[in-house]
């Protein structure tokens, strides 16, 4: 199997990141140099205001935007004198995951850590000075999302202060390699009072190599602790690094075989990473030189297209439809076409199969979260719905987000929720269609022009009124010069006005603007109506 990476960083605007397995799309990465990203950063923050009905504070930690603090993110240190004993989030849960920044050993989906807590009011207080990191950056109208769950990512190693343990990531499953990695990472003997988790990366690395990137760590926390105690809240302490190095670090592994980069400057910077963290693979970083655009030549553009569209075929015939939703995504899975055999219920299996993996893909490059509601076509056999029940379990393995997969329902939906760290692509990419709304659908010119003649009859009985102009789409115009000419006469001489249709090309469908005035060509304002105003 050929696994690459390639990088596409020529325009300033946008930096695009993308794992192609044997041609195939596999994990895509967007990140638009306009909208500042702040999730991993670290921030020292002032508490501005806490609402005990929710259990969470508004922080202001200096970008402008107060961000939200839950009860169950708040790390013992910030209320161990209000507990007598042991810590109240200690666990025997296994370690944390690798990659994302952590909310520590609890989330906030746990109901323990916020009964084994104090209430937010008597653990924070306006104006407290609180140490946060950013987990889950501004979605919509909500603000970002912090955590006092410290987690620091280096090549091997997370440094999580609040874990005051050491741990092997859960993605290590070999218990033998995990015991090894533990027994490594106690040997280097870690400071007391500090966390280390050891990432995915660090499974087959020598102990030499584990000592590095720690001791890259604890220099990088002790700045971090002298600038917390110098500067006043609120203000930056740690910004994470920039996309390139960042995926680097996070998401390089042996197994890719190439990294294609397109910019000269971001090449070097590329080289000077791998040289400190992985020496003997800086020959697989490499500068892309052609003609043609990176993603054209690996037919990335074309994907990246289809993966914008509501409608995505499967393999061998059938499809699934994805709609989003506020709260949640909708995906329904069509057999269409497809036929393997007579048997109806071996078809609806092996759709379910392939849908099963598309999804997981699709989920993967769309960054869709939160909760997501999986309609296959229903089977009848108890043995096929586990299938398809592990075929999914199985797909979103590689993923890198949080993922809780619930059992196949009596009417063949699987519920799931997928960690949300930023707005899905689609949200960052597109916004609403001002003609519609973001509803994708429009009046149609009948509608329209039916909704004009009730608003002509309201505008013309109005007193001072002696000519109507209407301001409509083209298409609307037509309709109504062609279709309502009979009533618009009519009205004419029942309520002694002129009426005026204005057609215009460069407006949106449902454009509706009305313009009245008396006898010497004064407007008259009409107030009555809301709808009076222009829709474009």
């Amino acid at each position: 199997m050929k696994k690459e990476m390639l990088m596409n960083v020529l325009q300033a605007e946008e930096s695009r990141i993308a794992i192609v397995e044997d041609g195939l799309l596999q994990e895509l990465y967007v990140e638009r140099n306009s909208l500042e990203n702040y999730v991993g950063n670290i921030y020292k923050g002032r508490v501005v205001n806490i609402e005990p009905s929710i259990q969470a504070a508004f922080v202001d930690f200096g970008v402008g935007r107060n961000g939200f603090l839950h009860v169950s993110d708040i790390e013992f240190q910030y209320y161990k004198h209000l507990v007598d004993g042991k810590d109240a989030d200690d666990s025997d849960d296994d370690d944390e995951d690798d990659v994302r920044p952590s909310r520590g050993p609890r989330t906030k989906f746990n109901e323990r850590s916020v009964r084994n807590k104090p209430q937010i009011q008597d653990i924070l207080k306006r104006g407290s000075e609180v140490l946060v990191q950013v987990i889950k950056g501004a979605i919509g109208s909500k603000g970002p999302t912090l955590s006092t769950y410290i987690s620091i990512p280096g090549r091997y190693l997370v440094l999580m202060p609040g874990l005051q343990r050491v741990g092997v990531s859960r993605k290590i499953a070999d218990d033998d390699a995990r015991k090894r990695l533990k027994r490594i990472l106690r040997d280097l003997s870690p400071p007391e009072g500090l966390g280390f988790i050891i990432r995915t990366a660090g499974v087959d690395r020598s102990q030499a190599d584990l000592q590095r990137d720690l001791n890259y760590l604890l220099r990088l926390w002790k700045v971090i602790v002298s600038r917390v105690k110098k500067f006043p809240a609120p203000v930056d302490i740690y910004e994470e690094s920039d996309m390139i190095t960042r995926t680097i670090r996070d998401i390089y592994t042996s197994e890719i075989d190439a990294i294609w980069i397109d910019e000269p400057r971001a090449y070097e910077r590329a080289c000077e990473f791998m040289k400190i963290v992985l020496p003997r693979h800086v020959d697989r970083v490499r500068l892309y030189d052609g003609r043609e655009p990176i993603f054209e030549q690996h037919d990335i553009e074309q994907e990246i297209t289809r993966i914008q569209s509501r409608h995505v075929p499967l393999k061998g015939g059938g499809s699934i439809v994805i709609d989003q939703t506020e709260a949640l995504v909708a995906i329904d899975v069509n057999s269409g076409n497809f036929r393997m055999d007579d048997d109806p219920e071996e078809n609806a299996y092996q759709v379910n199969l392939r849908a099963a993996e598309e999804i997981s893909r699709q989920i993967r490059l769309r960054d869709l979260g939160g909760v997501i509601v999986n309609d296959f076509i229903d089977m009848r056999d108890e043995k096929h719905r586990r299938g398809v029940e592990r075929a999914l379990h199985h797909a979103v393995k590689r993923d890198r987000a949080r993922t809780k997969i619930l059992n196949i329902s009596p009417f063949g939906l699987i519920e799931m929720t997928r960690q949300r760290i930023r707005p899905s692509l689609r949200r960052s990419v597109y916004e609403d269609c001002p003609c519609c709304s973001g509803t994708a659908q429009v009046k149609t010119a009948e509608s329209m022009a039916i909704d004009v003649m009730r608003l002509l009859m309201s505008h013309a009985n109005q007193e001072d009124v002696s000519r109507v102009t209407v301001e409509v789409h083209e298409r609307v115009a037509a309709f109504l010069n062609n279709r309502k000419r009979r009533d618009i006469t009519q009205l004419e001489e029942t309520y002694d006005v002129l009426v005026t249709v204005d057609a215009r090309s460069g407006v949106g469908p449902e454009h509706l603007k009305f313009h009245c005035s008396n006898t010497t060509g004064t407007e008259v304002k009409i107030f009555a109506n809301p709808d009076s105003k222009s829709k474009s």
